[in-house]
């Protein structure tokens, strides 16, 4: 099997480390770095839960910090969502790995300019430092074969009535990076906020009984009591429908849109304008997922944590 070469870029977060779980267990991917941004917490904050992620899951690759905040604008950040330290939950391994010297967009660019074939990114939190990789080198445009990314939502927010949270900490990076000409694929809030699991579906998890699954499952009970309270039957795991758009593509319904980000309004700014009917005649410029096969994706899930076997945390 060829496998396809993918750097994982988010602000982990209980669904950026679910999806990096599930896209570490598909024999498919070839993950050739991790990359981080300022999020769901501070940049600090989520560097060091990306080396705890690492470590429980057994990814040895380059990891690096990126930009500590968007481009033009305050970060906002999600305690109330993620916890204090973003990640909230049971005990994770100390970082194995050192993190890189270099900054996220400087190695994203050193593995792209060194790759035999263009690669796919996957930005699961605010788009700054893709926007900034386009931005400081336009001339690897072609190196990047595709970009999935979770965020924004065609007819709903979460942070504001208007906007998802990824876009609207960076709405100017989003901005850039959706008028790039890039193949973009969205798994915005429309079909993210279906892709439910339910506390049936943690119990099953946490049965496949390695520690993997565990601390998933953990995880996902956290999310849950967050989200419970606001009418979710389930947790909903967001950033792993970007990973399950390259691997499983055949369980989600998609729309080519024209989507533009907008920047200016008092109420609506963060928000991602799909040009639903296509009335304003402009080229689509964006995948947009819409709706998910629930089942088959809590069997991807539950799947991803038992390929980890069984063991102790180290």
């Amino acid at each position: 099997m060829k496998k396809i070469p993918v750097i994982l870029d988010g602000d982990p977060g209980h669904d950026d480390a679910i999806a990096w779980v599930l896209a570490n267990s598909r024999p498919e991917l070839d993950i050739l770095a991790i990359t981080t941004i300022g999020g769901n917490q501070t940049l600090a904050k989520t560097t060091y839960n990306a080396g705890r992620i690492m470590s429980l899951i057994g990814l040895d690759v380059p990891y690096a910090a990126g930009r500590s905040k968007p481009l033009f604008c305050d970060l906002i950040v999600a305690p109330s969502v993620h916890g204090v330290t973003g990640l909230d939950g049971p005990e994770l391994p100390e970082p194995e790995r050192v993190i890189v010297e270099e900054e996220a967009v400087e190695l994203i660019a050193r593995l792209l300019e060194t790759s035999n074939e263009p690669v796919v990114l996957v930005p699961t939190g605010p788009l700054t430092n893709i926007a900034s990789l386009l931005l400081l080198r336009h001339d690897l445009k072609e190196k990047i074969k595709h970009i999935y990314m979770m965020g924004g939502g065609i007819t709903k927010g979460n942070w504001t009535a208007a906007a998802e949270f990824n876009i609207l900490v960076d709405p100017e990076a989003a901005d850039i990076v959706f008028r790039s000409g890039l193949p973009i694929t969205m798994a915005g809030l429309d079909v993210t906020e279906e892709a439910l699991v339910y506390p049936e579906d943690i119990e099953r998890i946490k049965s496949v009984g390695n520690d993997v699954a565990r601390v998933v499952a953990g995880w996902l009970e956290f999310f849950y009591q967050f989200h419970q309270p606001l009418g979710y039957r389930g947790a909903p795991v967001h950033d792993a429908v970007a990973i399950a758009a390259i691997v499983r593509p055949d369980i989600l319904m998609t729309r080519e849109m024209y989507v533009e980000i907008e920047l200016c309004g008092d109420f609506t700014r963060g928000a991602t304008v799909g040009d639903y009917y296509g009335l304003l005649g402009q080229k689509p410029n964006a995948t947009c997922i819409m709706d998910i096969d629930r089942v088959a994706f809590i069997e991807l899930l539950i799947d991803s944590v038992a390929s980890y076997g069984k063991g102790e945390l180290r």
